[in-house]
């Protein structure tokens, strides 16, 4: 268990281990696999293709996945291991996709359905299997939230330069509401995406500050948390913010929990909040007063809510299948072409009841693994990494089940990316037990 610091510990100071830390890590496997996922993760994250569109034929992301897919099955064949691991999260994420398969003909648009499940929800659920296989040990996963991290910087980056410069989404001047463009990428091209994403990362990063002990690291990883922070709030995003303050909370709550004073967080948010952009809290104000928004964003949102539970109660077991939410809502309330913005509400009008049911004991899952990962790393004095990860990913989660609220991205990358790492958590946990409880040598039998 790690040592609990006095309250009046230097916030600055990276929280101590009581015994120093010691890899208790086997069965690994190739670096391959991993260096492939990374590239893919960039691929993904940071559209390459978009700034040369002389890439865009070659399938880069396609061809990363695919070949971290095949270096991760070589791997296990070569070694003897099973291709997979058995996983009731990957089952339940099966069972789900099953479900939008077998709702396809009472779609909307059977073919459109077709489309967007093979296009968009397979990929996803592929991914999350490949991440939790790949990433099974403590350095993996640090590895990846490095990763993770450090591709952040280029969207907070043009998040920052986006409002610097004046460049606005247009309905956003129109509305007199001033809106960045996003980043020009499938999962952050508006400014509500971006934050999404920035949040998801950002504990995460947390997780390594307060889990590294290099000077330097943690220098770079301040700088970085900063940005993300101040970009977010750049966004003019409600649901960013909400996100961004729970996040802060929990750590806070954790750090507290630990004996050790939140001021890290404190500070963070008392140089970044005088930062926002003007009229920034007025508009996060329309939180709790939708009526207040001069936009009518908040008021056709609330709308769309309403029409969306009544349409999941006339239609609690098949609904108008996936992807095709937005036909129903233009069916209910005129051709407006606006989907569901809340994903469970997505999954009850495109899946019915069924689906959603599937995709919360599948987030509860991924939340149960992280929570024991990091409560069986507590009591193990070398597993003082384990835990910060464990609780950075825990956050992250908790994170996208309050952003999942307010936006229609119940299929994407982004919550299966982190529940990937969750699996991920899994095995790292089980490898760090056995490791702890296997035999050791006997030294005397050694001399003699």
């Amino acid at each position: 268990m790690s040592a609990v610091a006095h309250p009046s510990a230097a916030w600055w100071r990276p929280e101590r281990p009581a015994a120093p830390f010691r890899a208790r890590e086997t069965d690994e496997g190739g670096r391959l696999p991993l260096a492939a996922l990374i590239l893919f993760t960039g691929i993904l994250l940071l559209a390459p293709q978009s700034w040369l569109p002389a890439l865009a034929p070659l399938r880069l992301g396609m061809l990363a996945a695919g070949l971290a897919i095949a270096a991760h099955l070589a791997d296990r064949f070569v070694r003897g291991r099973p291709l997979a691991t058995a996983s009731r999260e990957i089952v339940l994420a099966a069972l789900l996709a099953g479900w939008a398969v077998v709702t396809l003909p009472f779609s909307y648009w059977p073919a459109g359905s077709l489309g967007f499940l093979l296009e968009i929800f397979l990929k996803a659920i592929t991914v999350f299997w490949l991440i939790g296989e790949v990433v099974g040990t403590v350095s993996r996963l640090a590895a990846l939230a490095w990763s993770l991290n450090l591709m952040a910087l280029p969207l907070a980056v043009t998040a920052l330069r986006n409002w610097a410069q004046g460049v606005f989404v247009p309905q956003g001047v129109a509305a007199d509401v001033k809106r960045i463009a996003g980043y020009e990428a499938p999962l952050t091209g508006n400014p509500n995406d971006l934050a999404l994403m920035l949040n998801l990362i950002f504990p995460l990063g947390l997780a390594l500050f307060v889990s590294t002990r290099r000077p330097a690291a943690r220098l770079l990883l301040g700088v970085l948390l900063f940005l993300d922070v101040v970009a977010i709030l750049s966004t003019f995003s409600r649901a960013g913010f909400l996100t961004l303050a729970v996040s802060m909370a929990l750590f806070g709550w954790r750090m507290h929990q630990r004996g050790r004073l939140p001021w890290a967080l404190v500070a963070l948010v008392a140089v970044a909040l005088p930062l926002a952009p003007s009229g920034y809290l007025a508009h996060m104000g329309t939180i709790t007063d939708i009526q207040a928004d001069p936009t009518g964003s908040a008021q056709e949102r609330w709308d769309l809510l309403v029409t969306a539970a009544r349409y999941v109660a006339a239609h609690p077991v098949v609904g108008t299948g996936i992807g095709m939410n937005i036909l129903a809502m233009n069916d209910l309330r005129g051709e407006a072409w606006r989907e569901v913005h809340n994903a469970y509400l997505e999954y009850a009008v495109e899946l019915g009841v069924p689906g959603l049911a599937l995709f919360l004991a599948l987030f509860a899952g991924c939340l149960r693994h992280s929570s024991r990962a990091r409560r069986s790393a507590l009591g193990d004095p070398a597993g003082f990494r384990l835990a910060r990860l464990a609780e950075g990913v825990q956050v992250s989660l908790i994170a996208y089940g309050v952003a999942a609220l307010f936006h229609p991205l119940a299929y994407h990358f982004h919550f299966y990316y982190i529940a990937g790492m969750a699996l991920g958590l899994r095995a790292a946990a089980a490898r760090s037990a056995a490791a702890r409880f296997a035999p050791q040598p006997n030294p005397s039998r050694r001399r003699s």
